[in-house]
């Protein structure tokens, strides 16, 4: 790699103050698809007239899932690795040494998935003949060893250093082990994994005349939690959802949905002791349940050599009067106190910074939960759940105290220290309730939410409270319909149905550009209004607001200006009455007359045609109130309002006409 030296010596390292959750995203993950290839996986359904009805086979739904991930992995995750391998297959495509896995065909090697991978599994899903080809089952399918100890010997020789590696097992047969001998032997294989630290994901799939049942075979394989985190709390469902093919929704969402719910795992933001009381203590951990999505981080490429290479960026300090490079050893921290410089040795500054005791979240007291007002946040939520990796009986403890603060609805005020050398934070510990969706498939775990509470230090003086007329019991009837009328399906914003756009957009192009595809000239916002169906559902009830609000500001600005003292008016000097009247009568004062515009027919008003003309113009802003209550009166439409008001309405007759 190329090396460049950054000299920034205004910059200093301080990665000590706040709660490092960028490990979160950038520990190595390696993931290996194992897609079963049977003659049930590739039996396409029946023809069907229905646009919802299915159009792949399990194992192209399968694929085109690996597809989708590949293609998300490539840009958030660019140091992760995936890899697709194909078990079942008539060809053989994967050796060790001399031994030969029989009838396991790997399509991708597990490593960094670059463009030419995604072509390649992009072209293996449009062109039928190839995928006819590889995508040929066997008339002996290898056993379920055979195909752990594949994934065991790929992610010891191509990931064995990364901290989580996983394999994504799908499949339809639900038994896949006859003899008893095999299945023990499948277990010691699936064991094998565990203790190299890979987890196995299930992701079964039902055929339309038999239910896939993991009694038989795959529980006593598949562990419902990771053996590297056997604490972590399971968002989703322990045991992912049967998809079922042909039963009016899509194989393919089923699979995404369930896979995209697995795609990162759960990684522990901190591991510490939560004290109930003096010697009471219990093992909790915190996950980032929650967290904003940003772009991905740009890098430079250095391009002098025969491949290009990432370059890999250095900072170091330099002296101003010799240019020598200062070692870290010879710098010291600096804080500024009134005109003088304080300097500390790193020793002195660790010192300082662990003078609040050892990581611990410590509670200190009980409250009322209407207590906490709305504005009390400065940070993320994190959620906190029990482990009983240090304190046996911590889950039974937790959830005592869970249930208590659910039923007695309070919280639990509590001191918080994330790490060594972090800052003590004072937050709460809120209860949160396991939640579940309407196919009854868990959402929210049921656990603690810690919130860091403001200190003395942090609060802001508030804005001047400027008097403002209040509203009326006519208006707020009004605005309550309104409202009524634009809320949410159930009353509930679901994040998931709203992706970025921006994000979207950003990787859209990005993509597009690896892939040598036709870059996109719109983007998908999902955000966006939909105007018509607002204007269906509560068009008229905003326009009688509007006309109740004109009323109301209209009554309350005469009552303002009324209320107004009247300044003295001034007498004139008798000189200047005199000097007025020996001057010439002076004329009267003309009041312009607005000028109607006429069509090309000679009609007063203006064409459909003309006033799409002066929007697409940009000149629509400058035409006259007079005009534009002419023009929509004579169309049937509202005139009240102010002139953006018309302007809008204008607009979107406009619109509506097409035009």
């Amino acid at each position: 790699m190329a090396d460049t030296q950054d000299n920034r010596p205004g910059e200093e390292e301080d990665d000590d103050e706040e709660i490092d959750d960028a490990s979160y995203k950038t520990i190595k993950d390696a993931v290996l698809f194992a897609i079963d290839i049977s003659t049930s996986m590739l039996q396409r359904p029946a023809p069907s007239d229905d646009k919802k009805a299915e159009r792949d086979s399990p194992a192209s739904a399968a694929l085109k899932c690996a597809y989708h991930l590949m293609q998300q992995r490539i840009i958030s995750n660019p140091k992760d690795t995936m890899g697709i391998l194909l078990y079942g297959t008539e060809k053989t495509d994967l050796k060790d040494g001399d031994n030969t896995f029989q009838h396991c065909y790997l399509l991708a090697d597990l490593d960094v998935p670059s463009a030419q991978d995604v072509k390649q599994l992009r072209d293996l899903l449009e062109n039928e003949e190839e995928a006819e080809e590889i995508l040929k089952p066997a008339k002996e399918a290898p056993t379920i060893a055979s195909v752990m100890f594949c994934a065991n010997q790929i992610f010891t020789t191509k990931a064995p250093n990364f901290s989580s590696r996983r394999l994504f097992l799908v499949t339809d047969n639900d038994g896949p082990a006859t003899v008893k001998q095999d299945k023990d032997t499948a277990i010691t294989r699936a064991r094998d994994l565990y203790d190299l630290g890979c987890t196995i994901d299930l992701f079964p799939i039902s055929k339309p005349d038999h239910g896939f049942d993991r009694t038989r075979f795959y529980d006593d394989l598949v562990y419902p939690t990771s053996p590297s985190d056997p604490d972590a709390p399971v968002a989703i469902a322990t045991t992912t959802k049967i998809a079922k093919s042909g039963d009016g929704l899509t194989l393919l969402k089923q699979l995404l949905s369930s896979i995209n719910s697995k795609a990162a795992p759960r990684r522990a933001l901190f591991s510490l002791p939560l004290e109930l009381g003096p010697g009471m203590r219990i093992g909790v951990k915190g996950f980032i349940l929650i967290k904003r999505q940003e772009h991905v981080k740009s890098c430079y490429v250095w391009v002098g050599g025969e491949k290009p290479q990432i370059v890999q960026s250095s900072t170091s300090h330099m002296a101003d009067d010799t240019a020598r490079v200062v070692e870290k050893t010879e710098l010291r921290k600096a804080y500024k106190f009134g005109g003088d410089t304080i300097t500390f040795t790193p020793e002195e500054i660790t010192q300082i910074r662990q003078c609040y005791g050892e990581p611990i979240m410590r509670i200190v007291g009980f409250k009322p939960l209407s207590l906490l007002p709305l504005w009390a946040n400065i940070g993320k939520a994190t959620f906190v759940y029990p482990s009983e990796a240090d304190f046996i009986g911590s889950t039974r403890v937790f959830s005592a105290l869970q249930q208590k603060l659910i039923k007695s609805k309070k919280m639990a005020l509590t001191w918080f220290v994330a790490r060594k050398n972090a800052s003590p934070v004072m937050a709460t510990l809120i209860p949160g309730e396991e939640r579940y969706d309407e196919n009854g498939e868990q959402t929210m775990p049921p656990g603690l939410w810690l919130v860091p509470l403001p200190f003395a230090d942090d609060l802001r003086q508030c804005p001047e409270q400027l008097a403002e007329p209040r509203t009326t019991d006519e208006l707020t009837d009004k605005m309550r319909i309104i409202v009524e009328q634009l809320q949410l399906p159930k009353g509930v914003y679901d994040p998931s149905k709203y992706p970025n756009p921006d994000l979207q957009w950003f990787y859209r192009i990005l993509q597009a550009m690896a892939l040598e595809e036709e870059v996109p000239t719109k983007p998908d916002d999902k955000t966006l209004p939909k105007y018509k169906q607002i204007n269906k559902r509560a068009g008229e009830y905003i326009t009688e607001y509007g006309e109740e609000f004109e009323k109301v500001f209209a009554t309350v600005a005469h009552s303002a200006l009324s209320s107004r003292p009247k300044a003295a008016a001034k007498k004139r000097p008798a000189a200047a009455a005199a000097d007025d009247d020996d001057d010439e009568p002076k004329p009267k004062k003309r009041i312009k007359k607005e000028t109607k515009v006429k069509n090309e027919d000679g009609d007063d008003g203006l064409t459909d045609q003309q006033m799409a003309a002066i929007n697409d113009k940009g000149q629509i802003s400058k035409q006259t109130v007079a005009i534009l209550k002419e023009y929509l009166g004579a169309r049937g439409q509202a005139i009240s309002g102010k002139k953006a008001d018309l302007i809008d309405r204008v607009q979107e007759y406009l619109e509506n006409k097409g035009l």
